[in-house]
């Protein structure tokens, strides 16, 4: 290995550890509690050394946004992979979706509700945003009957997205959740007719 491929490899194993540093300090403490100094301290590098990697909290924010991205993207595909039908697909993938917000409160927020420089909704987001889009498209396409497959999910993915933040902030009780769910997926999926 040559001295720039080892370099290279240092840099990137810095950057995965600030990176894990930032969400574990998120999750426990909340994102007003994710600083560089505060990195800098968990991580053991200088404040200056955090910075040639990042240009600050919110450039940091949205790298674990990404990996968030990039993990319910995974979460999605497996869990619409292992649906036995388009039905049971398109609910599988929003239970994964909803299952992912609840369990990861700090990184749903960097991906969702915290300020970050990422492009959305264009060719130039990065890859793992167009992951978990896909994956939501992919589950809803038997059901488009038509529709713009694009806006389509868009707007399913927004009502998900309504689901989960108003459940997480309290402004809907979490008791009624599945029922919630079930209409929303019903007007995508009619109930099978007789004889079905």
């Amino acid at each position: 290995m040559s001295i720039q491929e080892r370099r290279e490899r240092e840099r990137a194993e810095r950057e995965k550890l600030i990176i894990a540093a930032a969400r574990e300090l998120a999750e426990t403490e909340g994102w007003d509690a994710v600083t560089t100094r505060r990195l800098a301290e968990r991580v053991e590098y200088s404040q200056p050394v955090l910075y040639s990697h990042f240009g600050g909290k919110d450039a940091i924010k949205a790298a674990v946004a990404v990996e968030g991205f990039a993990e319910l993207a995974t979460g999605l595909a497996a869990a619409r992979a292992a649906a036995p039908d388009p039905a049971r697909a398109l609910a599988a993938v929003s239970d994964a979706y909803m299952d992912f917000a609840r369990r990861r409160p700090a990184l749903y927020d960097a991906m969702f509700s915290q300020t970050v420089d990422l492009p959305f909704a264009t060719a130039a987001a990065p890859p793992a945003l167009h992951a978990g889009f896909g994956e939501i498209a992919e589950a809803l396409r038997p059901h488009a009957n038509g529709d713009d497959l694009g806006l389509l999910t868009e707007v399913f993915w927004a009502a998900l997205h309504g689901l989960a933040t108003l459940t997480r902030g309290g402004r809907l009780p979490a008791g009624s959740h599945d029922r919630r769910l079930a209409i929303l997926l019903a007007r995508f999926v009619p109930a099978a007719g007789p004889g079905a």
